[in-house]
């Protein structure tokens, strides 16, 4: 199926590791232009070079997204470089750990800068460019929103401020016909889950016991089958889809654990 992004420009912030790499990716495979944002230049040329040689584009930015400066500079370049935004894709972000009895103030607002202002300030000043383009907002979530997790305080109600954005933001730019949805993600393999699953006792039990509960082939999410229903949102095939939360994630959230039992 054509996507009809070709040459589209696309921001995705944290788009040089996990997900975010695998959604600049998949739009670079669908002809589109992804404009990697994130901290780490090196990080962010090594998807730059992955896309090229495949026979794609792409362009980075360096931005430090927790400082809001940093945010309207990386729209502004993006439109030196290509005049014109066509999409946006808030990923950026980290489930910190900052609980309710091991935070503090500073740690709670620190948190909600990594992982939620700057999905409203990306989307604040792109939004003249989206209106003259007609374009669209994916937001990435987290399951943490709607199940809980136990000490990240912060991250659920980033992810919970997301959520909210998503259907705000849809409203409001109805009369733009700017399209918002947001893909919610539970138990995806990428290399920071990796990380955190190595601080466990038993990495292997605990990895082993997740994705026995994951009701779907019992395995976790792909950055991949994130990245294409993220893909397919900002496209024109999905024209008529606006304020939605899709949970790509095996109906890890919304189907009833019995079923487990039963199969």
């Amino acid at each position: 199926m054509d996507l009809h992004l070709k040459d589209k420009v696309v921001i995705v912030t944290g788009g040089a590791k996990g997900i975010g790499r695998g959604i600049a990716l998949s739009l670079a495979s669908e002809g589109a232009v992804p404009v990697i944002v994130g901290r780490n230049p090196a990080d962010n040329e090594a998807v730059r070079e992955e896309i090229i040689a495949a026979g794609g584009q792409a362009f980075c930015i360096a931005a430090e997204l927790t400082q809001p400066d940093a945010c309207e500079r990386a729209v502004t370049e993006t439109l030196s470089a290509f005049g014109r935004i066509d999409g946006l894709v808030n990923n950026a972000g980290v489930n910190d750990g900052v609980g309710l009895a091991s935070g503090s103030y500073q740690d709670f607002i620190d948190s909600l800068h990594k992982s939620l202002v700057h999905y409203y300030l990306m989307a604040h000043y792109a939004l003249p460019a989206l209106k003259k383009s007609g374009g669209a907002i994916v937001n990435i979530g987290s399951k943490t929103a709607e199940t809980g997790q136990g000490n990240t305080s912060g991250y659920a109600a980033a992810n919970g401020g997301r959520n909210a954005l998503t259907r705000e933001w849809a409203v409001e730019l109805l009369p733009h016909q700017i399209r918002v949805n947001a893909v919610i993600v539970a138990e995806c393999a990428t290399p920071q889950y990796d990380t955190w699953i190595q601080t466990l006792p038993d990495p292997v039990e605990t990895l082993r016991e997740i994705t026995d509960r994951i009701p779907l082939g019992k395995r976790m999410t792909t950055a991949a089958e994130i990245a294409d229903m993220v893909v397919f949102l900002l496209s024109d095939r999905s024209s008529h889809t606006t304020g939605q939360l899709i949970h790509v994630d095996g109906g890890y959230v919304h189907l009833d654990r019995a079923v487990l039992s039963t199969r």
